[in-house]
């Protein structure tokens, strides 16, 4: 076991994640705040906001596996939080796996992404807003009282309250089909070229994606104040690193790994818009439950999510405990399947990530012919999108979600990536109607799913 101590203050109450951010951390080149404050779709909702006084990782396809990197930086790491800590975060690893990672699983490197394949902060400094608790848990994490000065930073801040408006950015006011990688007609025709390949029973679904480049905007936090407000999400997070920053409104999980090493995916296929009519919007759900081609595409995925998922588990412990059931959020209804499995004891949180990667929903069925697919139309790498964003504890844990409904913010443009499971009865006008309202969710407008 290392050497790890925690030093830890605890408040007796839950405090506003915007403030601390605001009052901690938005002067460090580092940051992160994994947002749990907007949703009732856990069973404990946390936030974790912070920063790191140690490495960061960043890592492209070529330069290593960075899934054996982390492996042995966790496995070097590991211990036993404090009580207080336990079932919640309590140190290890924010950050992303990029899609091109798919590389070192089964995939190639099609495209270069001009961010980092991976980017993983190790976190030990941190505080930890347990909403249903209504409790604050500030933490360093060093040899002992290392981390009491950022301790009494943290402490100090939290006596502060923020409040502001949240103005509407420049680029939520764009007209985001003029700025597609793949316009109307070379989106439509990718489409046509998916359904080729569906005819000719070389896949079963092909999630098709593409790009929207924006300008860049002044500021990447305010632009995230936006889009939660706009969007609030599950898994909303907000991470930043020197010049990049990533903005997430994402509602699906890829995958967690809980203390007792049960791995868990949620996906979703299917995604309609709510209706301010009462009786219209439980008809709107209704029709999502009913609809074949919604179906069809859940029901692919979950078969392929339990494959991924055999392979790291015990035999006969994947299970279905919940099939293809309406889930609705402020602004959609989706189709949400879990899928369960018990990992083998040799297997980690990160081989579990690994079997799993990229996220099933994101690619389609089956998952390595369907990739190479994905590569001849698409134009460029997907980057942080379509990857997993989340956290990798020191105690074996995992949590993290799919990247979709997701900015990412550089000095030179904001890129938001958008797509949808293509089938052999898609209607070709409606999947690039969906990628268009997919794209706007993730800039504050309404939408939802890949």
């Amino acid at each position: 076991m290392s050497a790890l101590r925690w030093s830890l203050r605890t408040l007796d109450r839950a405090l506003d994640g915007e403030t601390v951010y605001r009052e901690l951390l938005a002067a460090e080149p580092v940051a992160y705040w994994l947002d749990g404050s907007l949703t009732d779709r856990t069973a404990r909702r946390i936030s974790i906001l912070g920063t790191t006084t140690d490495d960061v990782i960043t890592r492209d396809v070529a330069d290593s596996d960075v899934f054996a990197e982390l492996n042995e930086l966790l496995a070097a790491r590991a211990a036993e939080p404090p009580p207080e800590l336990a079932g919640l975060f309590c140190g290890g690893y924010v950050g992303y796996f990029g899609y091109e990672l798919k590389a070192l699983t089964g995939g190639v490197a099609a495209h270069e992404a001009p961010t980092p394949d991976a980017l993983w902060i190790w976190a030990n400094r941190f505080v930890v807003i347990d909403h249903d608790r209504d409790v604050t848990h500030l933490v360093a994490l060093d040899e002992p009282g290392a981390g009491e000065d950022w301790l009494d930073k943290a402490q100090e801040a939290a006596s502060n309250w923020w409040m502001g408006s949240v103005d509407v950015p420049a680029i939520a006011r764009l007209d985001l089909e003029a700025h597609l990688e793949q316009d109307r007609a070379t989106y439509l025709a990718g489409i046509a070229r998916v359904l080729a390949e569906l005819e000719a029973g070389q896949t079963y679904e092909v999630n098709l994606t593409n790009r929207v480049r924006l300008p860049a905007v002044q500021d990447p936090f305010e632009f995230f104040r936006w889009q939660r407000s706009a969007n609030p999400a599950p898994y909303a997070a907000f991470l930043r690193y020197g010049d990049l920053a990533v903005a997430s409104s994402s509602p699906e999980r890829f995958l967690t790994v809980d203390a007792d090493g049960w791995a868990e995916c949620r996906p979703i296929k299917g995604t309609a818009p709510r209706d301010l009519d009462p009786a219209e919007d439980q008809l709107a759900a209704k029709a999502l439950a009913e609809d074949d081609k919604t179906r069809a595409e859940n029901l692919m995925i979950v078969d392929l999510i339990r494959n991924d998922l055999g392979r790291v588990s015990v035999p006969g412990t994947v299970n279905v405990p919940q099939l293809m059931q309406v889930e609705s959020y402020r602004t959609v209804h989706q189709l949400v399947t879990t899928v369960r499995g018990r990992l083998r004891a040799d297997v980690t949180a990160v081989d579990a990530v690994r079997a799993c990667f990229p996220p099933g929903s994101m690619t389609g069925a089956p998952k390595i012919r369907t990739m190479q697919i994905i590569d001849e139309l698409e134009e460029s790498a997907r980057g942080v999108y379509s990857g997993a964003l989340g956290y990798l504890t020191v105690d074996g844990r995992a949590d993290l979600s799919v990247v979709i409904r997701t900015a990412v913010l550089t000095p030179d443009e904001t890129v938001v990536g958008a797509g949808g499971a293509i089938v052999l009865d898609s209607d070709p006008v409606a999947e690039y109607d969906e990628m268009v309202l997919k794209a706007t969710a993730a800039v504050g407008g309404q939408g939802g799913g890949q």
